[in-house]
């Protein structure tokens, strides 16, 4: 069976720490590459609070054999103190693209 892809995502508060996140998920090999969303709003309620708060949303595409480690590590990297973390799988990915995640996010 061929390796499945995902796409993992998390927000943040800033465009400079969705980058930092980014490029640090993909120099690890944690992730083939990560999309930076442009700022969203977030609506939700903390601490008995509705509170409001501009976020940006990162993808990160990788597979399923890196998603424990890209999961941990984003864990320890993100700001927040609980980190939105929602996988998403892919029904279909071209066999071009599926080889180049697996490539890229391989370590050996």
């Amino acid at each position: 069976m061929a390796t499945e892809i995902v796409i993992a995502q998390t927000t943040i508060d800033d465009e400079e720490g969705a980058k930092e996140l980014a490029q640090g998920a993909v120099a690890a090999r944690l992730a083939a590459c990560a999309h930076i969303d442009p700022p969203i709003t977030a609506v939700y309620r903390w601490k008995d609070k509705i509170e409001t708060a501009t976020e940006w949303r990162l993808s990160f595409k990788t597979t399923e054999d890196r998603l424990a480690a890209l999961a941990e590590w984003v864990a320890n990297e993100h700001r927040y103190d609980v980190p939105e973390w929602i996988v998403l799988p892919v029904r279909e990915v071209s066999d071009g693209y599926r080889s180049w995640v697996v490539e890229e996010t391989t370590t050996e």
